[in-house]
């Protein structure tokens, strides 16, 4: 089985952990701006215009971070497959996964091919 080189798997783990603590930043600052994050808010009796305007910000707010938190996972899945040497190759059918599809998308599992199939599904 052919494996990618060392210094380029170095260079892309390197890169993933850089966009890991880009994401956790991120999160950590959506949070904060939550308005269910504040905890006055269950004592403030506020209107109920101005609940629903908190309850759509916390709904969008709670969609970006289910977001965040899927490119956290695939960014955790990617690091663990270049630690134990999987990284590069296709979950479905074993074939290294072509080098400038990993260049645009990293976390990529799967091969185009399987991509496509699984798409066409």
């Amino acid at each position: 089985m052919q494996s990618f080189p060392s210094e380029l798997l170095e260079q892309l783990r390197l890169h993933l952990e850089e966009e890991k603590k880009k994401l956790v930043a991120q999160m950590s600052d959506l949070a904060a701006q939550d308005p269910f994050s504040d905890p006055n808010r269950a004592n403030d009796n506020a209107a109920s215009d101005s609940e629903a305007s908190e309850e759509s910000s916390h709904d969008r707010f709670a969609a970006m971070l289910d977001e965040l938190q899927v490119k956290l996972s695939n960014i955790d899945d990617a690091l663990t497959r270049i630690g134990n040497g999987s990284y590069g190759f296709c979950t479905n059918c074993e074939q290294m996964i072509d080098m400038d599809r990993l260049a645009i998308l990293p976390t990529a599992t799967l091969c185009l091919s399987c991509e496509t199939k699984k798409k066409g599904k």
